[in-house]
């Protein structure tokens, strides 16, 4: 990144990267080697922990929560170019500054929504890393793009909630540290708003009749560092209704509020993934030989590698007018930009992502470098908080009012 940002973000800049090459990046093989010695395949290895230890040492911790109270105190312009940084190691460096999903977004959700007994029980532990957390929506028997289909049930009994329903892919639920669920689902299903039928409750990992039922893959990977992806049964799940984060039926209005900043975390991230494609392919390139000249003589590789860099490079400008938008007109007068860079960061990113493999031939679809494993989580990002075809539908819909 040639351009400068104010000082303080420069500043947290040059220690974010020295703390990358210094702790992170070594980190990476040790961690591979711990997981596979755990008993629990699902407990974080030992060197997480000392990542997390040093990264708060050194202030580099929840530096994603805008608030002074609970985080850094940084604005989205300013947390843009660390999280990209974070990006060259999403299985390691977000955990390890504090600043993973899901626990970001819920952090959000209990800062802003969250009564000051769930702040106190919830939202310091995970401020302080001592626990994960989980968001329940997506279920397997509804599309759950439209968040008006989920048919997990909250039903008011007298002081508590009841739960009843089933959700799959809840990221970070399979972590033995994951406390904490905040599920969503319908108090009012047959309500006519149908945007105001959906409430968010708090459900402790052990209360009776949570199942943690199994881990799902993502193209073969189960995410271990990410805590899983699980399917979830909740069969008459009771809850205190103190229990309700924000109002009964502001769900929906939760969700939406959640989503805006996860959105941007996640394509800041995938720069930093592009990044880390792009120098593994020129590493690769000038490194190998084929048909008697290195490959980084053959055009086509150049072409990859000049292609990359203007792409990334046009996807950074986006995600930081994004970022500046938030800031200064809020979520909903940057949500156009908002939906340009979910649907813009991902593609591009997995096109990237897939000639840095091409670039590495067999070994690029190996465990030896991380090209693989990006891949799949950058494909999986044109899912995750909402297909791309959402995103399109919504901007098209903007785009065509200034006509009618």
């Amino acid at each position: 990144m040639d351009f400068a940002f104010d000082a303080r973000t420069e500043e947290l800049r040059t220690r974010l990267l020295a703390f990358m090459d210094e702790y992170v990046h070594p980190a990476e093989a040790v961690a591979h080697e711990q997981r596979s010695h755990l008993a629990d395949p699902w407990a974080t290895p030992d060197i997480v922990h000392e990542l997390k230890a040093e990264a708060r040492r050194q202030g580099l911790w929840n530096l994603f929560l805008p608030d002074d109270e609970y985080g850094a105190g940084l604005t989205n312009l300013q947390y843009a170019p660390l999280a990209e940084i974070t990006g060259r190691s999403p299985q390691l460096a977000p955990t390890a500054l504090n600043c993973a999903a899901p626990d970001t977004g819920n952090m959000e959700v209990l800062a802003q929504f969250g009564s000051d007994e769930q702040r106190e029980r919830w939202l310091d532990p995970l401020l302080a890393g001592e626990i994960r957390s989980a968001f329940a929506m997506t279920e397997p028997d509804v599309a759950s793009s439209d968040a008006t289909n989920i048919r997990t049930v909250i039903r008011r009994d007298g002081d508590d909630y009841v739960i009843d329903g089933r959700k799959w892919y809840i990221s970070g639920a399979m972590n033995p540290d994951c406390a904490v669920f905040i599920v969503m689902g319908k108090t009012d299903p047959d309500g006519t708003d149908v945007r105001r039928q959906q409430s968010m409750v708090l459900v402790p990992r052990d209360t009776p009749g949570v199942e943690v039922r199994r881990a799902m893959r993502v193209y073969g990977y189960e995410d271990h560092y990410h805590g899983g992806h699980a399917e979830i049964v909740f069969d008459g799940v009771r809850v205190p209704a103190s229990n309700l984060v924000g109002e009964e039926g502001g769900g929906f209005a939760i969700a939406q509020a959640r989503l805006g900043p996860g959105r941007i975390h996640h394509c800041m991230r995938l720069i930093g993934m592009a990044e880390r494609a792009i120098e593994l392919t020129c590493r690769r390139a000038v490194s190998r030989t084929a048909f008697g000249k290195p490959i980084a003589e053959q055009g086509v590789v150049r072409n990859w590698i000049a292609d990359a860099r203007v792409t990334v490079e046009q996807l950074r400008l986006l995600v930081l007018k994004t970022a500046w938008l938030m800031d200064t007109v809020g979520n909903r007068g940057a949500h156009t930009e908002i939906q340009a860079i979910k649907i813009a960061t991902p593609r591009a990113v997995v096109d990237i992502i897939d000639r840095a493999v091409q670039s590495h031939g067999a070994g690029g679809v190996s465990q030896d470098f991380p090209l693989a494993e990006l891949w799949a989580a950058a494909r999986t990002l044109r899912l995750a908080d909402g297909p791309d075809e959402v995103h399109q539908r919504s901007l098209a819909r903007r785009e065509l009012k200034k006509y009618q």
